[in-house]
């Protein structure tokens, strides 16, 4: 974990006070977990006035293998609707798995792309089979393979 402690180090101290508009620091104990905000904004009417909550979980082999990032259900940030992010969190994104991360990505970057994929959205919906996949999943996220069919939404 040392490398990962080192690099998630610079990040924080780069982090603190100097994220983009939009994106917060909640908490960052240790370099294990961490939660940060998420807020569209511009006028997209699906997710006007809401903020979405991440969690990041960072293994030891950070930044080589991607952070697992999930959106959680709290009870004033709800798990947003779009066709990629299923209703216990899970995201669909390219960038998230093995094969479309890259090292030189980082959390503020995954955030802001997040940000970028609510900001395009006009579909207010979950992805097709959210209640199958969400009731039989048992994997965790980085250890699942999806289907990258549509890079539209």
């Amino acid at each position: 974990m040392a490398f990962a402690s080192r690099r998630l180090g610079k990040e924080l101290s780069k982090i603190h006070g100097n994220l983009p508009p939009g994106i917060t620091l909640v908490t960052a104990e240790g370099f294990e977990e961490w939660l940060l905000d998420v807020q569209v904004l511009d006028e997209n009417p699906i997710y006007m006035g809401k903020l979405f909550r991440l969690m990041f979980r960072f293994s030891k082999s950070y930044p080589i293998e991607p952070p697992e990032v999930t959106f959680v259900n709290t009870t004033d940030r709800p798990i947003p609707m779009h066709p990629h992010i299923y209703s216990n969190g899970i995201i669909c994104l390219d960038l998230l798995s093995t094969q479309g991360w890259s090292p030189v990505q980082n959390v503020e970057s995954v955030c802001m792309s997040l940000q970028s994929m609510l900001t395009g959205n006009t579909k207010n919906e979950r992805p097709e089979g959210d209640e199958q996949f969400v009731a039989s999943n048992r994997r965790r996220p980085r250890d699942i393979d999806f289907y990258y069919h549509d890079n539209t939404v």
